[in-house]
C-alpha cells in the first residue's frame, strides 16, 4: 500500500506540472506559487481550525528559514516548469537529494560517506547530460533556475529536519510554509512585475486543479512515508520523473533525446545511491526521519 500511495503523490505531483506549464502563458512562476500555497494553506488552515490545534511555535526562526528557502525553490520551480520540457524541469528539482547530502555533511555535521562522494559525482554527470541536449541559449537561464530550485530545496528540507528535531509537528510546518509560500510569492511578483495578472473563468479552476493537485500529492506523500520504509518510499517518489515525461509527451508534444533520458537515469539513481547513504545511519540510530516535503 505504501507504493500505492507514492505512486498516486508521484502522478498528483506530475499533474500539478502539468497545470503549471499550461497556466504558464498566463502567469509568472511567482503568481503560480502563489495561488498553488494559497490553496494549501486554506485546506490546512481549515483542519487546523476544525481540530482546534494551536499555531503557536517558539521556533520562529526555524519557520523563517523553511519557509523563505522553500518559496525560492518553489518560484524556481514553477518558472522552470513554464520554460523547460516537464520531466526536464522536475528532474532538475530532484536534484535536491544531491544538495541535501552536501548540506548535511557541512551544516549538519554528518560523517560524508565515498558513497555520498559517488553519488553527488553521478548525479551533477546527469544533469550535464540532461542540460546539454535539451537546452538552446534562450533557456540556459531557465535551467539555471531550475538546478538552483533543487538547492533551495535541500535548503528547506534541512530546516524541516531541524524542526523535527525540536519536536515541531508536521502539519504547524506545513501551514508555516503555505503561509510564507503565499506571502513571499506575493511580494516577489509585486517587485518584478508589479502587477498581477488577471483571473478570470477561463483560468480559475487549471489554478484551483494546481492547488488541488499539490496538496493532495503532499497528504498522499506523507502517508507514504508514514506507512513504510523510507528508502522504498523515496524509490517511488521519482514515478514523478517518469508520469512528467508521459504528460510531456501526450499533453504538450515533449520529445526528449536519448542522453536526455540517460541523464534523468542517472540523476535518479544517484539521488536514490545519496538516499541509501544517508539514511542507512539514521535507522541505527533510532532517529526519526521527516519526509522531504514537495515544494
Amino acid at each position: 500500500m505504501t507504493s500505492s500511495w507514492m505512486l498516486i503523490a508521484g502522478a498528483l505531483f506530475a499533474t500539478m506540472g502539468a497545470f503549471a506549464k499550461l497556466l504558464g502563458t498566463q502567469f509568472s512562476g511567482a503568481e503560480l506559487s502563489m495561488y498553488r500555497s494559497l490553496v494549501a494553506l486554506t485546506v490546512i488552515g481549515v483542519v487546523v481550525m476544525i481540530r482546534r490545534q494551536s499555531l503557536a511555535t517558539q521556533f520562529w526562526k526555524g519557520h523563517f528559514w523553511r519557509g523563505t528557502t522553500g518559496t525560492i525553490s518553489l518560484v524556481g520551480y514553477f518558472y522552470a516548469m513554464t520554460q523547460l520540457p516537464l520531466a526536464t524541469a522536475i528532474t532538475l528539482n530532484y536534484t535536491s537529494p544531491l544538495w541535501l547530502t552536501v548540506l548535511s555533511t557541512s551544516l549538519l555535521g554528518e560523517r560524508f560517506r565515498p558513497m555520498l562522494v559517488v553519488a553527488i559525482v553521478l548525479g551533477f554527470i546527469g544533469v550535464g547530460l540532461l542540460l546539454q541536449p535539451t537546452f538552446s541559449d534562450d533557456n540556459v537561464h531557465a535551467g539555471l533556475i531550475g538546478l538552483s530550485s533543487g538547492f533551495f530545496a535541500a535548503c528547506a528540507y534541512a530546516n524541516v529536519k531541524k524542526l523535527g528535531e525540536v519536536g515541531e509537528p508536521e502539519w504547524r510546518v506545513v501551514f508555516y510554509f503555505g503561509l510564507a509560500g503565499f506571502v513571499g510569492s506575493a511580494l516577489a511578483q509585486t517587485v518584478w512585475q508589479g502587477e498581477f495578472h488577471p483571473v478570470d473563468t477561463s483560468n480559475i479552476w487549471p489554478l484551483v486543479g494546481l492547488g488541488v493537485a499539490a496538496t493532495i500529492a503532499q497528504l498522499a506523500m506523507t502517508r507514504a512515508y508514514h506507512s513504510g520504509n523510507t528508502l522504498v518510499v523515496g524509490a517511488f517518489a521519482y514515478s514523478t520523473v517518469i508520469f512528467a515525461a508521459i504528460f510531456g509527451l501526450v499533453f504538450f508534444d515533449e520529445k526528449l533525446p536519448p542522453m536526455a533520458w540517460l541523464g534523468m537515469a542517472i540523476i535518479v539513481a544517484s539521488g536514490l545511491m545519496a538516499k541509501f547513504a544517508s539514511e542507512k545511519p539514521a535507522s541505527v540510530k533510532g532517529k526519526p526521519t521527516l519526509p522531504a516535503e514537495e515544494d
